[in-house]
């Protein structure tokens, strides 16, 4: 006997109670209580097919949803008291109905397992979130976007190795992440139609011997699909891995963001000023300034790796069906949940404030020698081997920095020592703007393309 009388589900088979340590180290309601407007949604819905199979009258009917509805009510305002005896969520809300209609309450669960109950509960769950993120990955694009357009001017090194590669416009450079986050947002969309399949109906494992209409079950909870096997759908936990899955790789993005813009922070780059009200200092240095938000993101990473991984290994040659093991993919999912909103939602505002320093990063492009590659295309167009060009260039480079010069500064004289074929307009070639937009293909970083590229995304937002 538990609580206030309530019988466990299983209570007839056993002659003693449960251990209270084993109630307090098997009880989950810590963390899934956070499912109870997802498991009154789920019963709901289950009511109503027991009265279309005529197993209950409508009024038992009635009556049933107007007390769910009234312990959703209790739940919400803070009334509703939680103990670890009654073990679930769904035990919760089972005994509370019992306690304000009866036996009645104990129709409820005709035909249902908590097996089939709880990962309905968490498809339910799942497919809210994703539409969540799904929205805060949109304002994150946004914010990219604006601050893409009004860049249009800025010009910055590319890096490769983290060395400085080639001059592309800063534009070219946060459109990479809208793409990115494009892709983020793809897989969330893919991965919801695998969440968004019925298993009620399921039982413990083999099906239910009820007439239940799992189809109009369906339609009431907005899922377009019914789980085929019983089996499988107790036991599947596939979605949540890949839930998990794309979250991470939605998480490598913001977390290369994150570092990208941690080092362009620092003195030495000094390509971007983040506002002190999204700046932290030292509590021993008074001089300090620090990318503190940016650099939890890219902590946060590897918690959400460290999520998914716990998963994988959680399901690794689990016997079929439902394995009480299952019970810990909640934690995991909803501190993903939680870790990636949280991400997400402060990015916005952050990126917002940030200041790009347009001359720190134009200096940075006209002190090395970005447009060496454009000087041995430069070359290839006078008739000589992109090989031998490269080769020529590279001994310019290695003359530019024996003489402390730069590219800029080489007269026509100086570098026709290194080839006959450079002509007055190489000197052209020099100049980061024009190897910029020279780069004129379909998704290169030429002005007329990035310009073009924004008005393409614009229209994909406005749909």
């Amino acid at each position: 006997m538990s609580e206030g009388g309530f019988k466990k589900p299983w209570s007839g088979r056993f002659s003693e109670e449960t251990e209270k340590a084993v109630e307090e180290f098997t009880a989950s309601i810590s963390f899934d209580s956070r499912l109870y407007r997802y498991d009154i949604k789920g019963s709901i819905a289950h009511c109503k097919a027991l009265e279309k199979a005529s197993i209950i009258t409508s009024d038992e009917s009635d009556r049933i949803i107007s007390a769910l509805q009234e312990i959703e009510k209790e739940i919400e305002e803070g009334k509703f008291e939680f103990s670890t005896e009654l073990e679930d969520i769904h035990m919760h809300i089972e005994k509370r109905l019992i306690e304000k209609i009866g036996e009645l309450g104990g129709k409820l669960h005709t035909g249902r397992s908590r097996n089939d109950q709880v990962v309905l509960d968490m498809r339910l769950y799942l497919a809210d979130q994703i539409e969540e993120i799904l929205s805060n990955i949109r304002a994150v694009q946004k914010v990219l976007l604006e601050k893409a357009k009004s860049s249009l001017d800025i010009i910055m090194p590319g890096y490769t190795h983290l060395q400085m590669a080639q001059p592309v416009m800063l534009s070219h450079y946060l459109i990479a992440f809208i793409d990115m986050l494009d892709r983020d947002r793809e897989r969330f969309l893919d991965c919801l139609k695998r969440v968004k399949v019925l298993p009620s109906g399921s039982g413990a494992l083999a099906g239910i011997p009820y007439d239940l209409d799992r189809y109009y079950i369906a339609e009431l909870l907005g899922f377009p699909e019914i789980s085929k096997n019983s089996i499988d759908a107790v036991s599947d936990r596939d979605f949540l891995i890949e839930f998990a899955s794309s979250a991470a790789i939605t998480m490598v993005h913001l977390g290369r963001l994150s570092e990208d813009f941690i080092i362009w922070a620092s003195s030495e780059f000094g390509f971007i000023e983040i506002p002190d009200k999204f700046s932290t200092g030292s509590s021993i240095m008074p001089q300090k300034k620090n990318p503190d938000v940016f650099e939890l993101i890219r902590g946060k990473t590897g918690r959400i790796f460290g999520n998914l991984q716990s998963l994988l290994v959680m399901m690794k040659g689990l016997p079929l069906s439902y394995n009480r093991d299952m019970q810990e993919d909640k934690e995991a999912i909803f501190d993903t949940v939680d870790t990636l909103k949280g991400c997400l939602k402060i990015l916005v505002p952050l990126l917002d404030a940030v200041n790009f320093r347009k001359e720190a990063m134009l200096t940075a492009v006209n002190s090395g020698f970005l447009t060496s590659t454009d000087l041995a295309d430069y070359l290839v167009r006078k008739g000589v081997p992109f090989r031998k060009a490269h080769e020529i260039v590279g001994n310019l480079v290695k003359y530019c920095i024996s003489s402390s010069r730069r590219l800029s500064e080489l007269t026509l004289e100086e570098m026709q020592r290194f080839s006959p074929q450079f002509e007055i307009d190489a000197l052209r070639f020099i100049d980061p703007w024009n190897s910029v937009n020279t780069r004129s293909l379909p998704g290169g970083t030429a002005r007329i393309c990035v310009e073009e590229r924004i008005r393409e995304i614009e229209r994909q937002f406005a749909d």
